[in-house]
């Protein structure tokens, strides 16, 4: 019989890895594995908080310790750096958000059953408790598995966004269709009867509001915008201040500041004090939300509605501003990036939700004569394999 295997690191799926290169679920660093695959907890392997751990796919690290749960998170970013030979000037201690502070997430719900999928699997595992989510969303998913318990038909399968407002909590609700007078009254009076902030219903031809007591919003630096149906939140309310607050930090000096991907405005409205902010936004939705912000607060943000993918700010434009926020999509910002690269921009803060595609970008900032002075891990999405980053480049 072979000796037991140390496990050494983590993996980015976040399976366990020994010298050899055997994978192993749920083992963590001083974990060792033998041959008949069992693993024996080392002093980095903790215990599960929640009973769903391992079946749903909510959670994927819950078996770290936060010492290395932080350590994964500041690898990830670190690692895909080094993949593009990158060498930041300084890379600060990841920052993990705290349990229980998810602000919106989505559910999915079929009859007597409402939670996160099963982990590889379509089949979902009804939530009985959660360590994720904020305790005002998760004291609607008992609710709510009532109501689509008794919802009539035969089959039922849902998707539920919830997201924690101003107001209180939104439910945008997709996938169930509406056959008279009982069933919208059934859903108005759970709306009333939870207190609800907005309550949207998509029967196939997009988001129509069914109750709305006052227009929702989410407050933004301060400033109220409005919460489009689906529109973008940071998942929790610590991670976005930690993120508009890099943001501050490393471009909060600047006269001008061109926000890419502004969304909602989170950046804009994080800088806009002396600071003139163009706030540029495709969802179209956003962009008006972002606005009508603007216009009520006063601040100095000036939106404009432009698809950057198909129309990329061109340098002599970029070089009208001291400072650059860019916040793509997953997909990162090639064509963008560029005309940044070719552009006298002194400061950019390029905040990423997908380390893999900003490594890419950052390698495009680096060859134009920028540096990287420095990168912040974020661990937002607790015990998820899912990392994001903030990061500085400064034209040399």
């Amino acid at each position: 019989m072979s000796d037991p295997e140390a496990i050494l690191r983590v993996a980015a799926k976040g399976d366990g890895i020994t010298a050899s290169g055997r994978h192993v679920a749920f083992a963590a660093p001083g974990d060792t594995v033998g041959a008949d695959g069992l693993v024996k907890p080392g002093a980095h392997h903790a215990t599960p908080a929640c009973r769903h751990f391992g079946t749903c796919g909510g959670c994927e690290l819950q078996h770290l310790d936060e010492e290395t749960l932080a350590q994964f998170v500041f690898d990830r970013v670190v690692n895909v750096a080094a993949g593009q030979g990158l060498e930041p000037q300084r890379v600060a201690p990841a920052y993990l958000s705290p349990p229980r502070t998810r602000r919106r997430a989505t559910l999915h719900a079929e009859r007597g059953a409402i939670g996160f999928r099963a982990r590889g699997s379509h089949r979902i595992v009804d939530m009985r408790e959660c360590h994720v989510l904020d305790p005002a969303l998760f004291a609607l998913v008992a609710p709510l598995r009532a109501l689509l318990k008794r919802w009539p038909g035969k089959r039922l399968a849902a998707d539920v966004h919830l997201v924690l407002v101003d107001q209180g909590v939104a439910i945008d609700l997709k996938g169930l269709t509406l056959d008279g007078l009982a069933q919208t009254e059934g859903l108005l009076d759970f709306a009333r009867d939870h207190a609800l902030a907005r309550l949207t219903l998509d029967q196939g031809y997009g988001p129509e509001a069914m109750w709305e007591p006052e227009p929702v919003t989410v407050a933004l630096s301060g400033v109220a915008v409005g919460l489009p149906p689906g529109g973008f939140l940071q998942a929790t309310a610590d991670a976005e201040a930690a993120l508009s607050g890099a943001v501050r930090e490393w471009l909060g000096a600047s006269a001008t500041v061109a926000d890419l991907f502004a969304g909602l405005g989170m950046f804009a409205f994080a800088l806009a004090g002396t600071t003139k902010v163009l706030a540029v936004e495709a969802a179209q939705d956003a962009h008006f939300a972002c606005k009508g912000a603007a216009g009520r607060s006063g601040k100095l943000v000036h939106a404009v509605h432009r698809d950057l993918y198909r129309n990329p700010l061109r340098t002599e434009e970029l070089d009208r501003f001291a400072a650059v926020v860019l916040d793509p999509p997953r997909a990162g910002a090639r064509d963008q990036v560029a005309q940044l690269a070719a552009s006298q921009v002194a400061r950019i803060a390029y905040i990423s939700c997908n380390p893999s595609s900003w490594a890419k970008d950052a390698a495009a900032l680096v060859a134009g004569g920028y540096r990287l002075a420095e990168l912040r891990p974020i661990g937002q999405f607790r015990w998820s394999t899912h990392v994001e980053l903030a990061s500085l480049f400064i034209r040399q």
